[in-house]
């Protein structure tokens, strides 16, 4: 299959991005919701949902994809991996840099959006890996499957933990994907947010969209799983039903919050 392009440079969607990304850096740093001190000390920043659905990542090399300032790329290093991680952000990508130096952890950081990662990466890797509010900001599925097959070794597995796109729906936006993508001004999601609002660019994508774009670029969908709650407190109207699961009800029902999938590259 030849591999679809995506000329970024002609789309001003992911510059408006990178420029509201970058303001957002320093903040999201600072967080108590991302608790960089806490992951110095040693704590990981992996939810349960991934550590249990990834495969094992120790001695493996890692490509982790829209990455942000690397603390779940760093989290991977800790448990054995060689790790890749890819942003579009610069600046988010400096604290990265920043937080390998100072934890010596076997990472690197690569400031390129996907697609054009994809089209100039020539390394393979045992695992790639991607989670929480990630693929919103690609336009096109298709090629991003494809770079996951073209970055994948032959046997090699890909992971997935996202929010789910019914979240979507209940927030007034398109459940299925248009060409077109959502334009909105918005504060940060972090609890140190000082009111400011920077402009975002976000495409909805089904699940089934994600699923048919994995399998249309040749990977082994090997399991799919949906859970009732979200590891962060970042949505409205959410309460926490035990310490880290919050839940959200639409019309008394638990609504769906987080998907996650695994798939391989088969080997024939």
């Amino acid at each position: 299959m030849p591999m679809l392009f995506y000329d970024v440079g002609m789309d001003p969607y992911f510059d408006t991005n990178k420029t509201s990304w970058n303001l957002r850096v320093q903040t999201h740093f600072d967080s108590k919701f991302y608790d960089v001190p806490g992951f110095l000390a040693g704590k990981t920043s992996l939810n349960i949902i991934e550590r249990e659905g990834l495969p094992v990542v120790s001695g493996k090399q890692l490509l982790h994809l829209q990455c942000h300032f690397g603390l779940d790329s760093l989290s991977l290093a800790r448990m054995g991996a060689q790790v890749t991680g890819v942003d579009i952000s610069d600046q988010a990508i400096a604290k990265a840099q920043l937080l390998q130096q100072q934890t010596q952890l076997d990472a690197i950081f690569v400031c390129q959006d996907v697609y054009t990662f994809g089209k100039q990466s020539k390394q393979l890797y045992d695992i790639v890996y991607t989670s929480y509010g990630a693929i919103c900001w690609l336009p096109d599925l298709n090629l991003w499957a494809q770079i996951i097959a073209k970055q994948l070794k032959t046997g090699g597995q890909f992971y997935m933990a996202e929010f789910h796109p019914i979240l979507d729906l209940l927030a007034g936006y398109s459940y299925f994907h248009q060409q077109k993508p959502d334009i909105s001004s918005e504060g940060t999601y972090t609890e140190n947010c000082d009111g400011s609002e920077h402009q975002f660019a976000v495409w909805s994508h089904p699940i089934s969209d994600v699923i048919s774009a994995l399998i249309n670029a040749g990977l082994l969908i090997e399991k799919v799983e949906e859970f009732d709650y979200s590891p962060y407190n970042c949505f409205e109207n959410m309460y926490e039903r035990t310490k880290g699961e919050f839940c959200l009800k639409h019309k008394d029902q638990l609504a769906p919050m987080v998907y996650s999938v695994l798939a391989t590259k088969p080997r024939t």
